[in-house]
């Protein structure tokens, strides 16, 4: 009989890397309007897969999509006004 080994010194090694950085959870914190509206719309669109859309779910869908859109827009607009590393021009 074989004994059987354990890795977990082999997954724990690396357990200061597996946590996010300050930077991503700032990115992340910066991303969350779109991430909500996305959630939002992947919702309108899941309500209506297991039958015909009516005229209120189609609405629902359509603002959704306006709300994921302008979501994306303004960060966009936010992150436009900051210079990235190299300053090209």
């Amino acid at each position: 009989m074989e004994p059987i080994v354990t890795v977990q010194d082999a997954v724990t090694a690396f357990e200061d890397f597996m946590e996010p950085t300050s930077a991503e959870l700032d990115a992340i914190e910066r991303e969350m309007p779109v991430i909500l509206a996305d959630v939002d719309l992947l919702d309108a669109h899941i309500a209506t897969l297991d039958r015909t859309p009516t005229e209120l779910d189609a609405r629902r869908i359509r603002r959704a999509r306006r709300r994921a859109l302008a979501a994306r827009v303004a960060l966009l607009n936010r992150t436009a006004g900051t210079s990235l590393p190299g300053g090209a021009a």
